[in-house]
């Protein structure tokens, strides 16, 4: 089962959320009004960055969510992770502790997110692990091998045009990854491995809903 959603034509915001963005924000004040002081509070009040502050952090988040593939997926999270990657029925370049270390993550029927940050996070076309974690923050998405291998089993083609990887941590603390691409001599690959190389602007990243 798998739907892709492209998140491209929206309507603008509507007066409701404008409402409930304001009822959100109203009750998280109230929720946290001890502390505050009244005197500091109203002079922050006073200050005319405060509201143009805040719609930037919106803008922000909501700009990160607006280029979006959504794939649904039925995960088999009793597979082992090596037959996760079989049954992709890709050519495979692994490490094998790696794999096995491959985390299963959590639920059955799961959306899959795939993403590209925005432009601005790069450094010479290259984003790092670290940074690509808070690429994962900014859009309330964790990242799951399991789902994503399961989308890609099912649309072997996606990844041709739009490679796709996440990452994880090892017991040691050190980045580890699984990326789905297709090289024209070898066709569709999966590479996963222990890597410090950082990520080039051209991948997609997927990951669940937390």
């Amino acid at each position: 089962m798998i739907n892709m959603t492209p998140l491209a034509e929206q309507k603008r915001m509507t007066d409701g959320q404008i409402d409930k963005a304001v009822a959100n924000y109203r009750a998280l004040l109230v929720k946290h009004v001890s502390e505050f002081l009244s005197e500091p509070a109203q002079v922050v009040l006073g200050q005319p960055e405060l509201a143009s502050d805040t719609v930037a952090v919106f803008r922000r988040r909501v700009e990160a969510i607006s280029n979006l593939i959504v794939r649904h997926v039925k995960v088999n999270r009793n597979r082992t992770p090596q037959e996760i990657l079989d049954a992709t029925g890709r050519k495979q370049y692994t490490d094998s502790v790696v794999v096995s270390g491959m985390p299963r993550g959590e639920g059955e029927e799961v959306e899959v997110f795939f993403f590209q940050p925005d432009k601005s996070v790069y450094v010479n076309g290259l984003i790092s692990d670290d940074e690509l974690e808070k690429q994962y923050e900014l859009r309330n998405l964790k990242p799951d091998p399991y789902s994503m291998a399961t989308a890609n089993e099912a649309d072997p083609a996606f990844a041709n045009s739009h490679p796709n990887g996440t990452h994880w941590k090892d017991p040691s603390g050190k980045w580890c990854f699984i990326a789905f691409n297709r090289w024209h001599g070898d066709g569709r690959y999966v590479d996963v491995d222990r890597n410090g190389n950082d990520w080039h602007d051209y991948w997609w990243f997927g990951g669940a809903r937390k």
